[in-house]
């Protein structure tokens, strides 16, 4: 499939150091966010670990060969690329768990991530796998319409499900950076995994929460579903500065716009 993507990430305006990692790579289908947790070094070291670890294992996997020997059972209600998601963020958590086993310093450490795996259907399409852990999101802009696709593991964000906090409120909250589901080097962490249809047109957003926890949904979709995908990042960016940029902040878009000639149809 064609794809047109951009990246952005910033350190926002009251942190010194940006502990966001990103792994953008369209030859695979490949788009991550992760937002470390942890203190200057720790965060910074538990985010790239995850994203490097998510890239090195759908890599690794790019064959989709279910007669490898996997580092997990498959799981039969998921598809190939969803399997290689779910075991992507487990391998990214013990990879985790090595890092703080070896240094004193990382101890605390952890990170969210989301993840998007884009393949070809058989009828020529596009589909999305998308894999999800913690307050970092992903949308799907569709039609000028922003609707996020993933839950927030996080304390506002289950007061925002069970109706007793607006988004508003939400993103005000002093509980807000509050996390209920990490990549900490625990037990394995609950992936959660859904897969999507795409249709030419449509784009894709990942986000630290230093972007969606401080702009508004009508700001982020009038931004991010308009102009090009580079131009679009960059103001996603100076709206979450505009809005105080409180935290880190980065931003992936991915459009897609139609399907090569020769793309094989992928299952």
């Amino acid at each position: 499939m064609r794809l047109s993507w951009a990246v952005a990430t910033h350190p926002g305006l009251k942190r010194e150091s940006n502990e966001d990692a990103y792994a953008s790579r369209p030859d695979l289908g490949l788009f991550v966010v992760a937002d470390g947790m942890g203190g200057h070094a720790a965060g910074e070291v538990a985010s790239k670990a995850a994203a490097e670890t998510i890239e090195a294992f759908a890599d690794d996997t790019r064959a989709r060969d279910l007669n490898r020997t996997w580092p997990f059972p498959l799981e039969p209600h998921l598809s190939v690329d969803g399997n290689r998601l779910k075991a992507a963020f487990r391998l990214a958590n013990r990879n985790v768990s090595e890092r703080v086993a070896t240094a004193q310093e990382l101890r605390g450490m952890a990170t969210t991530a989301s993840a998007v795996l884009l393949s070809t259907t058989p009828d020529g399409g596009a589909s999305a796998a998308i894999g999800h852990v913690g307050d970092s999101r992903v949308y799907l802009c569709r039609a000028g319409q922003l609707r996020q696709l993933t839950d927030d593991h996080s304390w506002v964000g289950e007061q925002v499900r069970a109706g007793a906090m607006s988004d508003e409120d939400a993103r005000r909250h002093p509980w807000r950076n509050v996390v209920t589901r990490a990549i900490s080097g625990g037990a394995d962490p609950e992936v959660d995994v859904l897969e999507v249809g795409l249709e030419p047109g449509d784009r894709l957003l990942l986000c630290s929460d230093g972007l969606c926890g401080v702009v508004a949904a009508e700001v982020l979709a009038a931004i991010a579903c308009d102009g090009p995908v580079e131009s679009a990042c960059n103001r996603l960016i100076d709206a979450a500065n505009d809005a105080g940029g409180p935290d880190n902040i980065t931003a992936i878009l991915v459009q897609i716009d139609g399907e090569m000639p020769d793309d094989p149809p992928v299952t």
